[in-house]
């Protein structure tokens, strides 16, 4: 019998559209001999959709259609079963599922929002749980996290919007003792959206107003100026742990922006006012600029890689995760700069660089899900003892005083 996949993607998040990338891709790499795959699309505004006819990325050129001839559906447990079930009427039940994979990248999904919801119902998912993936999308606590750690860093700072409101020349005398230039981003977002470098304190300030649009705490840490940006892959989870090839980052810019990583190659087409990917062209991450294996000594590999399971581990992350450095060519120092909980194309192409297809990943990464879901399973979460059977709050806040002798 086959295992039923759920595959939930896109969501209320600024990389909606990379995650329906994502999810297509691996949608249709999956072992169908294995799985039954269920799209489960989730709109800007909420509403989740499902129909064989997702699994085709032209579909997203007009979402009307996905509206029209798709299921408008609900997730829930019954009787045993994880169900989805027409939201609307008649509401028949669709199918139901084993399992979840979640492939959402950025605000309410990637972010620990998602996980936390199919964790509550108790069905099985794919990827880090709610912990991993909080710290994985929140620059600040994860740096938090690595410096613990003692996990190298560039330089940096971070303040809340609010704080800048309030008094914007203190929180730009604690940025200026980095050095210029300086890179700001928003703390929660990916895929490098609302990241801006700046060179002084006025390109600052305008770096600031674009990344407070996105996010409510922002981080600003210090450019590398010599840069050589790789990034490895790690699958498993806190017990085992494998690592990919490492990738080299080529980038006309400091970053990596969001067009080099999705637009592919920048071959775009205007539409309704909007450059957009020409049709077939783009391919996620797996169409940016990058040399495969990255050109680095042994010594910076072996680093990279002990770097990497560290953080891995110390985050409790699972599934497959890409983690990101940063390297000055000049003194050699390597630097970690973020961990992607379920990163673009889910970092596919650097394990096709070890040799593992894609299909392969895949199943590797479903079944490390269910793994994690029979040791969750197998941990006391609650207890049978009911200690409220008697009791009685009759006598108002006197009632209360005695539930010392109950409770302890």
């Amino acid at each position: 019998m086959k295992i039923k996949v759920g595959v939930i993607y896109g969501g209320e998040t600024v990389e909606h559209e990379v995650s329906i990338i994502s999810a297509v891709q691996a949608m249709n790499k999956m072992d169908q001999e294995k799985y039954d795959i269920i799209p489960i699309y989730i709109t800007k505004d909420r509403e989740w959709y499902t129909g064989e006819m997702l699994k085709d990325i032209e579909i997203y050129e007009d979402l009307n259609l996905i509206k029209k001839y798709g299921k408008n559906v609900i997730l829930y447990y019954n009787k045993g079963a994880y169900i989805l079930q027409n939201k609307k009427f008649p509401r028949n039940i669709v199918t139901d599922i084993d399992i979840v994979f979640p492939i959402m990248h950025g605000t309410n999904g990637e972010d620990g929002v998602i996980q936390g919801y199919l964790q509550a119902i108790g069905i099985p998912f794919v990827g880090s749980n709610i912990y991993a993936s909080v710290v994985g999308q929140d620059k600040v606590y994860m740096k938090n996290i690595f410096e613990k750690a003692k996990l190298p860093l560039v330089k940096y700072t971070w303040f809340y919007d609010c704080d800048y409101k309030a008094d914007k020349d203190s929180v730009l005398k604690d940025i200026n003792k980095l050095k210029y230039p300086v890179i700001v981003k928003p703390a929660t977002t990916g895929s490098s959206v609302g990241i801006q470098v700046a060179g002084d304190e006025n390109e600052l300030i305008d770096a600031i107003d674009n990344a407070i649009q996105y996010d409510n705490k922002i981080v600003v840490e210090e450019v590398i100026e010599n840069l050589k940006e790789v990034n490895i892959s790690v699958l498993g989870n806190y017990e085992h742990q494998r690592l990919s090839e490492i990738e080299e980052v080529i980038s006309a810019d400091k970053f990596l922006t969001y067009a080099e990583k999705y637009i592919g190659n920048g071959k775009t087409k205007l539409k309704n006012g909007i450059k957009t990917p020409i049709k077939g062209v783009s391919k996620g991450m797996a169409s940016a600029n990058r040399k495969l294996p990255a050109d680095i000594s042994d010594k910076v590999k072996k680093e990279v890689e002990t770097i990497a399971t560290t953080a891995f581990k110390v985050l409790g992350s699972s599934g497959v995760c890409r983690i990101d450095f940063l390297i000055d060519e000049k003194t050699k120092n390597v630097y970690i700069n973020e961990i992607n909980s379920i990163p673009g194309s889910l970092a596919f192409y650097l394990w096709e660089a070890k040799g593992v297809r894609f299909t392969e990943l895949l199943d590797d990464m479903i079944n490390i899900g269910i793994k994690d879901y029979k040791k969750r399973a197998s941990k006391t979460h609650s207890f049978e003892t009911n200690i409220l059977k008697g009791y009685t709050t009759s006598g108002g806040l006197k009632g209360m005083k005695g539930s010392k002798s109950k409770l302890g």
